[in-house]
């Protein structure tokens, strides 16, 4: 880093690399006169790990002030895979996410929200988590494929089971919970520095749901609680970002697309195969004994999805003890007409109808998002006839 660089900032330590192997030197200063937020209690983070790390933690810090609930958030990438809060499983959810054994604190049902809602997009993940990490969660964590764990404390006992992941070089990172970010952030893309306000911006009840411009206005306490959910992961997600969610989680995000409708497509379908995960048929499969929980969560996306190449079915075929019948386009689009009281978010206006056309299709009932668009009154229009409660927050969220 240049000599005038480093007048601001100060030299913490080496990675082994940046964003790609060939991307060295790299390394991790802080502010001057000021310290990092976290301490490294065990491996060694990389630089896309710490990233997802800074993100994902002000992620769950804010739910859980908000929510007053544990939160969880399973990143990748420096966008959210999966992010929930407490709120507790029914016997189907824990029959999806395998969990229906185990012992969970609230903390670890957050988790299990977050990992479970992608998990496919969640493999590998960096995990955030509000509170001190008990010895339930570390050991839902312990079998899962992941980078590493941000957290303000661990349990004595927890923290031994993490550190033994990964042939003990997992990372486990301890935040400060009490830091706070300086007013202004910075960072340099091909020569240039960028300046600008921290996002500070709390979100809540008094800034979301002040102008409901649908007909029906009526918004209940757990819709308000779930589009807080996703407008906070929202404004961590790279943008352009549309989110679903459901019941204390996020169960379906598309993050990082040019157009707005691709994201409310993309995100909507990975909702669809969210909820096709409960389908009687998809929990029936029968798999072999000696098939890991990683190959079946697989097996089950390829089974909903059903696109497999006759290689790719005979590989698939090897998972079970009997070939299972197809679950039909008719069985699915039945099962799907079940979905209802979806939350939608955006972190910017919709420019088009065709975005609430999209969200009627996967049970959407109720939708937050900044309005400001020239055609506000058409996408209005769209949720009357559908029936659904539309809040105009007036505060955009793109986030880079």
């Amino acid at each position: 880093m240049s000599t005038s660089i480093t007048r601001f900032f100060h030299h913490q330590f080496d990675l082994k690399y940046g964003c790609n192997p060939h991307q060295n030197p790299a390394a991790i200063y802080s502010l001057q006169n000021r310290e990092l937020p976290f301490e490294v209690l065990n491996g060694k983070p990389g630089y896309i790990n710490l990233l997802d790390a800074m993100n994902s933690w002000q992620l769950v810090q804010e739910l859980d002030k908000t929510a007053d609930l544990p939160a969880a958030a399973s990143f990748k990438h420096v966008s959210p895979a999966g992010a929930a809060v407490a709120v507790p499983l029914d016997d189907t959810l824990k029959q999806v996410y395998e969990c229906s054994q185990q012992e969970l604190s609230d903390l670890a049902t957050a988790y299990i929200r977050a990992r479970g809602a992608d998990p496919m997009s969640s493999f590998g993940d960096f995990i955030a988590l509000s509170r001190t990490v008990d010895t339930a969660t570390a050991q839902i964590i312990k079998p899962a494929v992941s980078d590493g764990i941000i957290a303000p404390d661990y349990a004595p006992e927890a923290l031994e089971i993490l550190k033994a992941k990964k042939k003990g070089s997992y990372v486990i990172l301890k935040v400060n919970p009490g830091y706070l970010a300086p007013d202004m952030e910075y960072r340099e893309v091909f020569g240039v520095g960028f300046a600008q306000k921290s996002n500070d911006l709390v979100l809540g009840e008094d800034n979301l749901f002040q102008h409901i411009p649908t007909e029906i206005k009526d918004m209940p306490t757990d819709a308000k609680r779930n589009l807080i959910l996703a407008a906070v992961t929202l404004k961590y997600t790279q943008s352009n970002s549309v989110g679903y969610a459901l019941d204390g989680q996020m169960i379906g995000i598309g993050a990082g697309q040019q157009s707005r409708i691709d994201c409310t497509k993309l995100a909507g379908k990975k909702a669809e195969n969210w909820f096709l995960r409960q389908h009687p048929k998809v929990l029936g499969l029968p798999f072999k004994s000696e098939i890991k929980r990683v190959e079946r969560t697989n097996a089950r996306v390829c089974y909903i999805e059903g696109d497999m190449t006759a290689r790719e079915m005979d590989a698939w075929q090897q998972n079970f003890n009997s070939v299972p019948p197809a679950l039909t386009d008719e069985e699915k689009s039945s099962w799907l007409e079940k979905m209802s009281r979806v939350c939608l978010a955006s972190d910017a206006f919709f420019p088009f109808r065709d975005n609430i056309d999209q969200a009627s299709k996967r049970g959407v009932s109720y939708i937050v998002q900044p309005g400001g668009s020239v055609r506000d009154d058409d996408v209005i229009q769209a949720a009357n006839d559908y029936g659904m409660v539309m809040a105009f927050s007036k505060i955009r969220l793109f986030h880079h």
